[in-house]
């Protein structure tokens, strides 16, 4: 009950962080958002025992990806009004794309409601489970030339 509750509560803030990277008029809160963003999303990934791929998230997005690009967007000389007078040209694109997001949203909900199987429910896992030896296991013996 209480990790339903902690993901949940990581949901929103992931949600409203994604929200604030692409509302915001300023390029480094938005940036910093992202980064918000970043370490919600390893929160989530450690609620389901990924705390490899949520380390890996912290250290390179985090940690190297998001210091380059706020020192980019710091350097760099943008001039907004610019890059706002051709906005609207393509604002009917972004509606027709939100519109087919709900739509397919709505479906979900409404497959989910009328009974319909929407997908199998996971296996809790041992206790001596460990999901950086699974990822490695597999990734090392089936998927070694695509690894390669």
């Amino acid at each position: 009950m209480f990790v339903t509750i902690l993901f949940y509560a990581f949901s929103a803030v992931l949600i409203a962080a994604a929200l604030a990277v692409i509302t915001t008029r300023n390029p480094v809160y938005s940036a910093l958002c992202l980064v918000l963003t970043f370490f919600t999303s390893a929160a989530i990934w450690l609620l389901i025992d990924a705390e490899f791929l949520a380390l890996v998230l912290v250290l390179v997005y985090v940690g190297a990806v998001m210091v380059l690009f706020l020192f980019v967007v710091m350097m760099l000389d943008i001039e907004v009004e610019a890059l706002r007078s051709g906005f609207t040209r393509y604002a009917w694109l972004g509606w027709l794309t939100a519109l087919v997001v709900i739509l397919e949203l709505a479906g979900v909900i409404a497959a989910r409601r009328f009974g319909a199987d929407t997908g199998a429910v996971p296996v809790p896992m041992p206790a001596d489970y460990c999901f950086t030896d699974a990822a490695a296991t597999e990734l090392y013996t089936d998927y070694v030339y695509a690894f390669e």
